[in-house]
């Protein structure tokens, strides 16, 4: 599928999904929560494709044990390709965290100042984006800037920009939603400008920084960049809900990894191995330690579970305007999570 057929059909989609909502009664949700626990990991993930998911992908890391890998329903609906745990997906927002450390990096070698500000950095955008001189660093890492979200602008889903710059310019000159420090926004924009601070001060490719400080000293190999860096049949395909057509081929920007790799770097982050100490309380002080990622066609949940010593990654291949499909993805991982806890030994010694 093209390009141009991507967009009509999902101008089409997200049109009538706002009016379909007024009538959505999320009974399908009730009945997630309400089923008995299945025994397993892989009977959860059977019950969920059962639900409406078109494919899921589990990626389990138990200390002391091998991980596991689990996957059900489709990789390809329309070629009738099962799901593999071992597929290339969208990981969207998860891709903030490879970021953060990044910045964690670069400020523990003094290469860069939490509190210096946007203008300090980007002399150019004062004047542009509201208060410029007064948005720290850290407050973009935190989403506590108040620039603006350019995904919250009209048909960005639809028609997204192809460039970095384009995204920004849906977001200049637009009033600020609060004053820095003063409250909360989870906004894009904070990191597609960190993604442009990283590339100014190494002077290389954002990507090719991640690579160089994270994905090579953890032998992450099956971590790309952009959907353009990869084998397209390698990909899992992504589906919204309405719309017939596999949209995989959509390039809304994101990192593209296994699952596996994902489980690797978020259990490395956790336990400190990713990072120095000076490094570590750096990044304690900035940021989370997991994350969640959402766009058309691809939902992820990247957690670790400190009770179990236990990193669970869950991929689902299904989306929707009206964010049911979240809601579900959400009930499915904690259901998976709670019969991890429920197969595992309890320590007495703990």
């Amino acid at each position: 599928m093209n390009k141009k057929q991507v967009k009509r059909i999902l101008r089409i989609v997200f049109t009538m999904a706002s009016i379909g909502s007024l009538w959505f009664v999320p009974w399908i949700l009730v009945k997630a929560w309400i089923l008995p626990l299945p025994n397993t990991v892989q009977e959860q993930l059977n019950e969920a494709v059962d639900h409406g998911f078109d494919g899921i992908i589990v990626y389990v890391d138990q200390a002391g044990k091998e991980p596991e890998f689990y996957a059900s329903g489709w990789k390809n609906r329309e070629k009738k390709i099962p799901a593999d745990p071992h597929s290339l997906f969208k990981i969207a927002s998860i891709g903030k965290l490879y970021n953060a450390v990044a910045i964690t990096k670069l400020v523990s070698e003094h290469r860069l100042s939490l509190d210096k500000t946007l203008a300090d950095y980007f002399p150019e955008l004062k004047g542009r984006i509201e208060n410029a001189d007064k948005i720290t660093l850290r407050m973009m890492v935190q989403h506590r800037s108040g620039i603006p979200n350019y995904t919250n602008t009209p048909d960005f889903w639809v028609d997204p920009p192809e460039s970095d710059r384009e995204k920004l310019n849906l977001i200049l000159d637009l009033p600020a939603s609060f004053e820095p420090g003063e409250d909360y926004e989870y906004s894009n924009t904070n990191y597609l400008l960190i993604s442009q601070l990283i590339e100014k001060v190494t002077g290389a490719n954002q990507f090719q920084y991640l690579k160089e400080k994270i994905l090579k000293p953890l032998g992450l190999k099956n971590t790309f960049g952009s959907i353009h860096e990869v084998d397209m049949d390698e990909l899992m395909s992504g589906y919204y809900v309405g719309v017939k057509e596999d949209i995989k081929t959509a390039d809304y920007g994101s990192i593209v990894a296994k699952a596996e790799d994902v489980g690797i770097f978020l259990r490395a982050l956790n336990d400190g191995s990713l990072l120095t100490k000076k490094e570590q309380e750096i990044y304690s002080s900035l940021y989370k330690y997991e994350h969640t990622g959402l766009i058309p066609g691809y939902q992820s949940i990247a957690k670790y579970h400190k009770d179990i010593d236990t990193v669970v990654i869950q991929f689902v291949n299904t989306t929707n305007f009206d964010g049911y499909e979240w809601n579900l993805g959400e009930i499915v991982y904690n259901r998976i999570v709670k019969i991890i806890r429920k197969n595992t030994p309890v320590n007495p010694g703990v």
